[in-house]
């Protein structure tokens, strides 16, 4: 198909959506009508009928010269790492789960291993179509006459409106990857050699391409370093029977496809697999390989979520409520041994991710200091209440320590601040301006109700 009736089917898109927006009556919240969601913020179904974004699902162009990709905004990042690699390209940034979409991680943030060096993924973003929260299609970029758009957008969530296209970055990759584990006892080390690494990538005189880390207990704590390679002596497979988070531990060097690193979380949604049973050999032997990815855990979750088989047996065998603690904070490289030793000994969950960022300009709904070198601690699974405990115990302690470390709290799952609290954390003032700016009506809904209230 030529650009120019690529161009076509996506302008055809466009006017199907106008229609589909003016189609729901005012005063109806409106949400998109998709089947895959990377969102933890659980509600209610509801019978209002979604915005249709059917048609937003395809890459339109890899510019290999440019090193730029055209993309819908509904289109997963499975699908344009499929579309780039072939021409030894990857995006800037790619979040680590297959089915999150290009206008997800704009509006609602993602992070992986490139961030120490790249930033989060919006900040790629050269240009992006954009329908507003008043059903008006427009294109904003950092300069021009909807630059306050531009930079407003990340961390909206859909609020202020939603990606249509984005013209995006491209860098080159090479066909291997090379893993190498660093462990480490001392916390304290391991985050001063995070923070060296981050000013100075190289490590035994080689580049360092990525950049994460996986903490196992107090004592146990892993950084993985990523070169890229032209050859490999071997590569490891983790999309079967192989669990790739357990190699940490057993291996001090490992060799990856391109294609298998970007993609090395997603089998098993990191650890989270193992909760849902497909760690168990037998299980997993007998679990299609097709379907050990995340977005399969995803939906099983939420039909628990929806019906609470496991609660209801845990209260009939006597078991004490568990709550979910699932969350993604950053805290200063600095400061994160003592997150560390509190969440060891507060939360007490692992295994635990670490993935460093720096920002390479400041975006005002999720202030990052550009240039400063922040940890994103990831912790996802569930955490027993003793008695009398607030059903939000534990998050909430989170929370306090996020901020008492001045960091900060990404919004794809629970909340529970305040009015006051949360404006203060996220620019409320900017987000007003914007939101009278572009959503004067209210027909989309409000950061604090849609993320903190769960509507």
């Amino acid at each position: 198909m030529t650009e120019l009736a690529v161009q076509g089917d996506h302008d055809r898109a466009v006017e199907a959506l106008r229609r589909s927006y003016r189609s729901i009556p005012p005063g109806t919240p409106i949400r998109l009508a998709k089947r895959t969601s990377n969102l933890f913020r659980f509600r209610e179904p509801t019978t209002a009928p979604g915005l249709d974004v059917s048609g937003f699902h395809r890459v339109l162009s890899v510019d290999p010269e440019a090193r730029t990709a055209e993309v819908q905004g509904m289109t997963t990042y499975e699908d344009l790492v499929d579309a780039t690699l072939p021409h030894g390209l990857m995006p800037l940034v790619v979040p680590q789960l297959k089915t999150i979409t290009l206008g997800g991680a704009v509006t609602g943030l993602g992070i992986e291993s490139t961030s120490f060096r790249n930033g989060l993924p919006h900040e790629s973003v050269l240009e992006m179509q954009v329908i507003t929260g008043a059903g008006e299609v427009i294109t904003a970029t950092r300069d021009n006459e909807h630059a306050d758009l531009y930079w407003g957008f990340p961390n909206s969530y859909g609020t202020l409106g939603y990606t249509l296209k984005l013209k995006i970055e491209l860098e080159p990759v090479k066909p291997y990857v090379r893993l190498r584990h660093l462990r480490f006892e001392d916390p304290a080390e391991c985050a001063a050699k995070l923070a060296e690494l981050c000013e100075n990538p190289v490590h035994e005189d080689d580049p360092v391409d990525f950049l994460d880390g996986t903490v196992f207990g107090p004592r146990e704590a892993y950084l993985t370093i990523g070169t890229y390679a032209d050859t490999a002596p071997y590569v490891s497979d983790y999309t079967g029977q192989r669990i790739y988070y357990r190699s940490v531990q057993q291996r001090s060097v490992d060799f990856l496809t391109v294609r298998d690193y970007i993609w090395r979380w997603d089998t098993d949604w990191f650890w989270c697999s193992g909760a849902l049973g497909v760690q168990h050999p037998v299980i997993r032997r007998l679990w299609p390989d097709s379907a050990k990815r995340s977005d399969v855990y995803r939906r099983l979750v939420a039909y628990e979520k929806r019906f609470g088989f496991k609660a209801r047996l845990d209260r009939w065998t006597g078991k004490p409520p568990r709550e979910d603690v699932i969350q993604d904070i950053e805290v200063p490289v600095g400061r994160l041994p003592e997150f560390l030793d509190f969440f060891h000994e507060k939360i007490g969950m692992s295994p635990i991710w670490l993935c460093p960022l720096r920002a390479r300009e400041r975006w005002p709904l999720y202030p990052l200091n550009p240039g400063e070198t922040y940890v994103n601690v990831g912790f996802w699974g569930t955490v027993p209440l003793a008695p009398g405990q607030m059903p939000e115990y534990h998050n909430r302690l989170i929370e306090r320590k996020v901020a008492a470390l001045d960091g900060h709290k990404s919004l794809y799952s629970t909340a529970f601040y305040s009015r006051e609290e949360f404006w203060r954390h996220y620019d409320g003032e900017t987000y007003r301006r914007l939101k009278s700016a572009y959503d004067p009506d209210a027909r989309l809904l409000d950061l604090y109700d849609k993320c903190v209230r769960g509507r």
